[in-house]
Protein backbone atom coordinates (compact mmCIF):
# COMPACT_ATOMS: atom_id res chain seq x y z
CA UNK A 1 0.00 0.00 0.00
CA UNK A 2 1.58 3.34 -0.98
CA UNK A 3 2.31 5.79 1.81
CA UNK A 4 -0.36 8.22 0.58
CA UNK A 5 -3.01 5.51 0.74
CA UNK A 6 -1.88 4.50 4.20
CA UNK A 7 -2.20 8.09 5.37
CA UNK A 8 -5.61 8.35 3.73
CA UNK A 9 -6.97 5.82 6.23
CA UNK A 10 -6.50 8.35 9.02
CA UNK A 11 -8.98 10.99 7.81
CA UNK A 12 -12.03 8.69 7.46
CA UNK A 13 -11.14 7.01 10.77
CA UNK A 14 -11.13 10.37 12.56
CA UNK A 15 -14.33 11.47 10.79
CA UNK A 16 -16.12 8.25 11.72
CA UNK A 17 -14.97 8.62 15.33
CA UNK A 18 -16.31 12.17 15.45
CA UNK A 19 -19.67 11.03 14.07
CA UNK A 20 -19.85 8.14 16.55
CA UNK A 21 -20.61 10.54 19.42
CA UNK A 22 -23.72 12.34 18.16
CA UNK A 23 -24.92 9.09 16.58
CA UNK A 24 -24.39 7.02 19.71
CA UNK A 25 -25.91 9.64 22.01
CA UNK A 26 -28.88 10.12 19.67
CA UNK A 27 -29.53 6.36 19.52
CA UNK A 28 -29.51 6.34 23.31
CA UNK A 29 -27.71 3.05 24.06
CA UNK A 30 -24.98 3.02 26.68
CA UNK A 31 -23.33 0.00 25.04
CA UNK A 32 -23.76 1.11 21.45
CA UNK A 33 -21.82 4.35 22.01
CA UNK A 34 -18.46 2.69 22.86
CA UNK A 35 -18.97 0.11 20.11
CA UNK A 36 -19.46 2.91 17.57
CA UNK A 37 -16.38 4.65 19.02
CA UNK A 38 -14.33 1.45 18.63
CA UNK A 39 -15.18 0.37 15.07
CA UNK A 40 -13.21 3.07 13.16
CA UNK A 41 -9.97 2.54 15.10
CA UNK A 42 -10.20 -1.22 14.99
CA UNK A 43 -10.83 -1.32 11.25
CA UNK A 44 -7.93 1.06 10.56
CA UNK A 45 -5.57 -0.87 12.83
CA UNK A 46 -6.33 -4.25 11.23
CA UNK A 47 -5.93 -2.91 7.70
CA UNK A 48 -2.59 -1.31 8.54
CA UNK A 49 -1.24 -4.33 10.42
CA UNK A 50 -2.19 -6.63 7.55
CA UNK A 51 -0.05 -4.37 5.37
CA UNK A 52 2.84 -4.69 7.81
CA UNK A 53 2.60 -1.08 8.96
CA UNK A 54 2.84 -1.26 12.72
CA UNK A 55 4.06 2.34 12.80
CA UNK A 56 0.98 3.58 10.95
CA UNK A 57 -1.30 1.43 13.12
CA UNK A 58 0.15 2.94 16.29
CA UNK A 59 -0.18 6.45 14.83
CA UNK A 60 -3.82 5.70 13.97
CA UNK A 61 -4.70 4.50 17.47
CA UNK A 62 -3.00 7.55 19.00
CA UNK A 63 -4.97 9.86 16.69
CA UNK A 64 -8.15 7.96 17.56
CA UNK A 65 -7.53 8.37 21.30
CA UNK A 66 -6.91 12.10 20.89
CA UNK A 67 -10.16 12.39 18.92
CA UNK A 68 -12.06 10.55 21.64
CA UNK A 69 -10.65 12.88 24.29
CA UNK A 70 -11.58 16.09 22.48
CA UNK A 71 -14.87 15.11 20.85
CA UNK A 72 -16.06 13.02 23.79
CA UNK A 73 -15.48 15.86 26.25
CA UNK A 74 -17.22 18.41 24.01
CA UNK A 75 -20.11 16.06 23.24
CA UNK A 76 -20.79 15.28 26.90
CA UNK A 77 -20.48 18.96 27.77
CA UNK A 78 -22.85 20.35 25.13
CA UNK A 79 -25.30 17.50 24.41
CA UNK A 80 -28.82 18.96 24.90
CA UNK A 81 -29.88 16.21 27.31
CA UNK A 82 -27.81 15.04 30.27
CA UNK A 83 -25.79 12.05 28.97
CA UNK A 84 -25.32 10.48 32.43
CA UNK A 85 -27.29 7.32 31.65
CA UNK A 86 -25.37 6.77 28.40
CA UNK A 87 -21.80 6.76 29.81
CA UNK A 88 -20.94 3.51 31.56
CA UNK A 89 -19.53 4.29 35.02
CA UNK A 90 -19.32 7.96 34.06
CA UNK A 91 -21.43 9.38 36.92
CA UNK A 92 -19.75 7.08 39.45
CA UNK A 93 -16.28 8.13 38.32
CA UNK A 94 -17.29 11.81 38.32
CA UNK A 95 -18.62 11.55 41.87
CA UNK A 96 -15.46 9.76 43.03
CA UNK A 97 -13.23 12.42 41.47
CA UNK A 98 -15.27 15.36 42.78
CA UNK A 99 -15.21 13.83 46.28
CA UNK A 100 -11.44 13.52 46.06
CA UNK A 101 -11.05 17.10 44.80
CA UNK A 102 -13.20 18.51 47.59
CA UNK A 103 -11.83 16.43 50.47
CA UNK A 104 -8.40 15.21 49.38
CA UNK A 105 -9.51 11.70 50.32
CA UNK A 106 -9.73 8.98 47.69
CA UNK A 107 -7.96 6.63 45.36
CA UNK A 108 -6.65 9.30 42.99
CA UNK A 109 -4.06 10.71 45.37
CA UNK A 110 -2.86 7.49 46.98
CA UNK A 111 -0.51 5.03 45.18
CA UNK A 112 -1.50 2.40 47.72
CA UNK A 113 -5.06 2.69 46.44
CA UNK A 114 -4.68 3.50 42.74
CA UNK A 115 -1.90 1.04 41.85
CA UNK A 116 -4.03 -2.10 42.43
CA UNK A 117 -6.74 -0.70 40.16
CA UNK A 118 -4.22 0.25 37.48
CA UNK A 119 -2.64 -3.20 37.62
CA UNK A 120 -6.08 -4.81 37.34
CA UNK A 121 -6.92 -2.65 34.31
CA UNK A 122 -3.57 -3.48 32.70
CA UNK A 123 -3.99 -7.22 33.28
CA UNK A 124 -7.53 -7.17 31.89
CA UNK A 125 -6.45 -5.08 28.90
CA UNK A 126 -3.63 -7.51 28.04
CA UNK A 127 -5.70 -10.66 28.52
CA UNK A 128 -8.69 -9.35 26.56
CA UNK A 129 -6.46 -7.96 23.83
CA UNK A 130 -4.57 -11.20 23.28
CA UNK A 131 -7.78 -13.24 23.22
CA UNK A 132 -9.74 -10.94 20.89
CA UNK A 133 -7.13 -9.59 18.43
CA UNK A 134 -7.46 -6.38 20.47
CA UNK A 135 -11.14 -5.84 19.63
CA UNK A 136 -12.05 -6.19 23.30
CA UNK A 137 -9.15 -4.11 24.55
CA UNK A 138 -9.93 -1.23 22.19
CA UNK A 139 -13.56 -1.39 23.34
CA UNK A 140 -12.29 -1.29 26.93
CA UNK A 141 -10.19 1.72 25.99
CA UNK A 142 -13.24 3.49 24.57
CA UNK A 143 -15.18 2.82 27.77
CA UNK A 144 -12.39 4.24 29.95
CA UNK A 145 -11.88 7.23 27.64
CA UNK A 146 -15.60 8.06 27.79
CA UNK A 147 -15.54 7.77 31.56
CA UNK A 148 -12.66 10.27 31.72
CA UNK A 149 -14.24 12.59 29.14
CA UNK A 150 -17.47 12.59 31.14
CA UNK A 151 -15.56 13.67 34.25
CA UNK A 152 -13.76 16.47 32.38
CA UNK A 153 -17.05 17.67 30.86
CA UNK A 154 -18.57 17.60 34.36
CA UNK A 155 -15.85 19.98 35.59
CA UNK A 156 -17.01 22.50 32.99
CA UNK A 157 -20.67 21.95 33.86
CA UNK A 158 -19.87 22.49 37.53
CA UNK A 159 -18.45 25.94 36.79
CA UNK A 160 -14.70 25.33 36.59
CA UNK A 161 -13.27 27.97 34.19
CA UNK A 162 -12.65 26.82 30.63
CA UNK A 163 -8.89 27.40 30.80
CA UNK A 164 -8.68 25.21 33.91
CA UNK A 165 -10.76 22.46 32.32
CA UNK A 166 -8.43 22.52 29.30
CA UNK A 167 -5.20 22.41 31.32
CA UNK A 168 -6.19 20.48 34.44
CA UNK A 169 -8.98 18.16 33.26
CA UNK A 170 -6.89 15.75 31.21
CA UNK A 171 -3.97 15.23 33.58
CA UNK A 172 -0.47 14.46 32.26
CA UNK A 173 -0.50 11.00 33.83
CA UNK A 174 -3.80 10.18 32.12
CA UNK A 175 -2.35 11.31 28.79
CA UNK A 176 0.69 9.04 29.35
CA UNK A 177 -1.63 6.12 30.14
CA UNK A 178 -3.77 6.69 27.05
CA UNK A 179 -0.71 6.81 24.80
CA UNK A 180 0.70 3.66 26.38
CA UNK A 181 -2.52 1.69 26.10
CA UNK A 182 -3.07 2.86 22.52
CA UNK A 183 0.34 1.52 21.57
CA UNK A 184 -0.14 -1.66 23.56
CA UNK A 185 -3.47 -2.31 21.86
CA UNK A 186 -1.73 -2.60 18.49
CA UNK A 187 0.91 -4.98 19.85
CA UNK A 188 -1.69 -7.22 21.49
CA UNK A 189 -3.51 -7.66 18.18
CA UNK A 190 -0.47 -9.07 16.42
CA UNK A 191 -0.14 -12.67 17.74
CA UNK A 192 -3.58 -13.88 16.63
CA UNK A 193 -3.80 -11.59 13.62
CA UNK A 194 -0.53 -12.89 12.22
CA UNK A 195 -1.73 -16.47 12.66
CA UNK A 196 -4.70 -15.56 10.49
CA UNK A 197 -2.58 -13.56 8.01
CA UNK A 198 0.98 -14.97 8.03
CA UNK A 199 2.04 -12.68 5.18
CA UNK A 200 1.52 -9.68 7.44
CA UNK A 201 4.23 -10.88 9.82
CA UNK A 202 6.66 -11.21 6.91
CA UNK A 203 5.98 -7.62 5.91
CA UNK A 204 6.97 -6.51 9.42
CA UNK A 205 10.51 -7.85 8.99
CA UNK A 206 12.89 -5.20 10.24
CA UNK A 207 10.18 -3.37 12.17
CA UNK A 208 11.40 -2.78 15.72
CA UNK A 209 8.61 -4.25 17.78
CA UNK A 210 10.71 -4.19 20.94
CA UNK A 211 10.90 -0.40 20.74
CA UNK A 212 7.10 -0.17 20.79
CA UNK A 213 6.91 -2.54 23.76
CA UNK A 214 9.42 -0.38 25.62
CA UNK A 215 7.50 2.78 24.70
CA UNK A 216 4.23 1.30 26.00
CA UNK A 217 5.79 0.08 29.25
CA UNK A 218 7.54 3.42 29.74
CA UNK A 219 4.22 5.22 29.32
CA UNK A 220 2.59 3.00 31.92
CA UNK A 221 5.42 3.60 34.43
CA UNK A 222 5.30 7.33 33.67
CA UNK A 223 1.58 7.31 34.39
CA UNK A 224 2.16 5.80 37.85
CA UNK A 225 5.09 8.09 38.64
CA UNK A 226 3.39 11.32 37.56
CA UNK A 227 0.15 10.41 39.31
CA UNK A 228 1.92 9.69 42.60
CA UNK A 229 3.96 12.88 42.27
CA UNK A 230 1.41 15.37 40.92
CA UNK A 231 -2.10 14.20 41.87
CA UNK A 232 -2.10 15.88 45.31
CA UNK A 233 -1.08 19.19 43.71
CA UNK A 234 -3.71 18.77 40.97
CA UNK A 235 -6.36 18.15 43.60
CA UNK A 236 -5.48 21.34 45.48
CA UNK A 237 -5.57 23.40 42.28
CA UNK A 238 -8.97 22.02 41.30
CA UNK A 239 -10.31 22.42 44.83
CA UNK A 240 -9.72 26.15 44.58
CA UNK A 241 -11.63 26.31 41.28
CA UNK A 242 -14.53 23.89 41.84
CA UNK A 243 -17.55 25.81 43.21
Amino acid sequence: MPAARERSILAPMVAATVVSYPLGLWLGSRWLLPVLNTIPAYAAMVVLLRRGRRDRAVAATLAWAATLAVVGTLSFRFWPQAPDALVLNGPQYRDEMFRWIRTGVGREGSPRLFLPQHLLHLAAFVAIGLASVSAGSILMGALLMNQMSFYVASLAKAGVPGWAVAFLGWQPWAIARVAAFSTLGVLLAEPLLFRLYPAARARLKGSKGAAYVMAAMSGILLDWFLKALLAPLWGRWLRALLP
